[in-house]
């Protein structure tokens, strides 16, 4: 057991029972990402890499908890957190090829620094948004609890993050759910320029977690024995006891945000008193007054790393540079997925588009083991619209959850379970509600496949629409938010037969799907459904009426508008086609038909501007122009929010003015 008693040490060292070999090997791991750390900087000044993020100073909180984890336990670091990533072993040359943009990176390019995930590694990097990773973590830790395998997940933020309400939704689910997950706050005094004094109100954030009814420590992150030790105690009880626990390290940023911000607003005794608390420089005059590190064995230990640095370095330097091509870039959007074909049996029975997505959702889950479904009032309720009514009892409280009301934090915990290897369904109860949850839907599971490979194996229902006098706030089909957005396939099926069949190859696909439910026709629209499991393929519209004259292109209410007002207009020969899937879209159909009548018009419910109607209709121009004989109708509801008197929803509405619009295309 080593002793000191030097005066000259900021902190009390306390290596209790552990061995030398432990107390050397933690020196080691520290002196490595700073070491590199300074070759960046020097590096950054001669503009040989693009940005930097300075964890100097914090490399005791990285260490400790890369060491207190075991090699198959997650952790998702922040950009400071360099010690993560080499304390897991990633070759050096992989790192530097990430902070070059190059191919032997793990982006391939397309992102920087440490926006990086590795399942080697079991490593998920962040993204600028900083709280969805919280939510992450949540879903990570969820699996585990269902694989019971007795792992911990560990999660970093740092303070000026902990007012994202992301993160606010995520501790709250991982305390309901006491999800045994480790949530790291380096609390480095500064979030960017703004002091802590201005980013919270109460004495320290672990006080925080009260409120949570979570387990909290505060712990010196500079004294790398007291967080290697007391995070040791604490993970192995998680392991037995599985619940969250919310630390505060206490620590500093020595250098600004990212380097060019500088730290000229950080006044110099606070820069000099945290410079005294170095935790490698007094860390290795604790280890000298121990004997246990010589200068000989000191100069090996630096000298060593010095030369991988450089080794690295020149693999990295030598390496080309980047290059792709627009189909590589393409294809990298979505995870591959190679559509299995289940045909319909013949056995039918008469269901309403809620039994049939009920219905599908259960076959499905019965299909799938892995298979979570989430949402609010779920289980026991059984949904606000009854779909999952009796799946409590047939599938269990693990797989069917009800969450607390935070969009945002649930649509990240199936981030995090599709990481670890689950499938998930969400159900947004109202459409509406996704603007809550819209930032991890478009900036993570949207960007993750294509940023390093990581699919997000998550299906969101998306139960929208008017017509139900439901007013401004349950009533939108917003759709074009997400067709925009690479990287999410979108589904809105107008027929029950067509809604089981998407839903469950919606499910089957390990990308996200927004699967858009129309409210109105949930009770008013039956079908006959084939009563086992089958599927239909993403970006396959059908044709539900061949003609002449005119094509009709719609999807969803619209569909049977359209339908309406033909049975009205027998002499009308009017080609219909229903898209069924937005994203994939099948342009094919489209154009097609638009090359045989020389027509088109194309009806959505959603506002007109901005609308997928839009991009189809610039689609139509590009591609069938010499082919029409009549410009290109587009039929939408007004640009105004949804009103809730059913009058004032009428004329709102689209459908009143589709016949109108269709005559006068007719009569061009």
């Amino acid at each position: 057991m080593a002793q000191t008693s030097s005066s000259t040490i900021a902190f009390d060292y306390d290596p209790g029972k552990l061995d030398n070999s432990v107390l050397l090997s933690l020196y080691e791991k520290m002196i490595k990402p700073r070491l590199i750390e300074e070759k960046m900087l020097i590096l950054l000044r001669q503009g040989k890499i693009s940005k930097w993020f300075s964890g100097i100073g914090q490399e005791a909180i990285a260490v400790g908890v890369c060491e207190v984890l075991n090699k198959d336990e997650y952790i998702l670091p922040m950009h400071r957190n360099l010690g993560i990533f080499t304390g897991r072993e990633i070759p050096l040359n992989r790192l530097f090829s990430q902070w070059q943009g190059k191919a032997n990176g793990f982006t391939k390019g397309r992102d920087r620094s440490f926006h990086f995930g590795t399942q080697e590694y079991k490593i998920v990097g962040m993204i600028s948004h900083l709280g969805p990773q919280f939510g992450v973590a949540d879903g990570i830790a969820l699996g585990n609890l269902l694989k019971k395998n007795k792992q911990v997940c560990a999660v970093f933020t740092g303070e000026g993050g902990t007012s994202e309400g992301d993160i606010h939704e995520a501790l709250n689910v991982a305390s309901v759910w006491q999800l045994p997950v480790l949530f790291c706050i380096e609390n480095n005094g500064y979030g960017l320029s703004t002091p802590t004094a201005e980013q919270y109100n109460c004495e320290h954030l672990a006080d925080r977690g009260k409120g949570y009814g979570m387990e909290t420590h505060i712990i010196d992150g500079n004294n790398i024995l007291e967080v290697y030790t007391r995070l040791k105690e604490i993970v192995e009880s998680m392991r037995e006891t599985p619940r969250p626990v919310m630390i505060e390290f206490k620590t500093f940023r020595m250098r600004g945000h990212e380097e060019a911000s500088g730290t000229k607003y950080v006044p110099q005794d606070l820069m000099d008193q945290w410079a005294a608390k170095d935790p490698i420089t007094n860390y290795a005059e604790f280890l000298r007054n121990a004997n246990i590190l010589t200068e000989e064995k000191e100069v090996e230990i630096k000298t060593a790393i010095v030369h991988e640095i450089n080794e690295n370095l020149d693999i990295a330097f030598a390496e080309d540079p980047i290059d792709s091509s627009e189909s590589n870039e393409l294809n990298d959007v979505f995870k591959e997925f190679v559509y299995q074909e289940v045909k319909p049996n013949i056995e039918t029975q008469e269901l309403r588009l809620v039994d049939a997505i009920s219905e599908g959702l259960k076959q499905s889950m019965e299909r799938h083991e892995n298979l979570v479904i989430m949402g609010q009032d779920i289980a026991e309720y059984g949904g606000v619209f009854k779909i999952t009514e009796g799946f409590l009892d047939a599938f269990g409280k693990e797989r069917v959850r009800n969450t607390p009301i935070c969009e945002s934090a649930i649509v990240s915990a199936a981030m995090g379970l599709s990481i670890n290897g689950f499938k998930s369904v969400m159900e947004m109860q109202f459409a509406d509600f996704v603007a809550s949850g819209f930032n991890p839907i478009v900036n993570y599971l949207a960007k993750t496949q294509y940023r390093w490979e990581q699919n997000a194996d998550v299906v969101i229902r998306m139960p929208c629409g008017a017509g139900v006098g439901a007013g401004p706030f349950h009533s939108q089909t917003n759709e074009a938010w997400f067709t925009h957005t690479p990287g999410l396939k979108v589904v809105y099926p107008a027929f029950p037969y067509d809604a089981k069949g998407l839903l469950a190859t919606s499910i089957e696909d390990p990308n996200p799907v927004l699967f858009f439910e129309h409210k109105a026709l949930y009770r008013s629209v039956r079908q006959q459904v084939p009563t086992d499991y089958y599927t239909i393929p993403l970006g396959k519209a059908a044709l539900l009426k061949e003609g002449k004259d005119v094509s009709i292109i719609t999807y969803g209410a619209g569909v049977h508008w359209a339908i309406e007002e033909l049975e009205t207009m027998d002499a009308v020969s009017a080609e219909l086609i229903d898209l069924r899937t937005l994203a994939p879209l099948d342009t094919e159909a489209i154009f097609n038909s638009v090359k045989k009548t020389g027509k088109v018009i194309i009806l959505q419910e959603d506002s007109r501007f901005g609308g997928i109607a839009s991009d189809i209709a610039a689609m139509i121009a590009d591609e069938c122009f010499e082919a029409l004989d009549a410009p290109i109708k587009r039929v939408a509801s007004l640009d105004t929010p949804i009103p809730f008197a059913a009058n004032l929803e009428t004329i709102y509405l689209s459908k009143r003015k589709f016949k109108q619009e269709l005559l006068e295309l007719l009569r061009y």
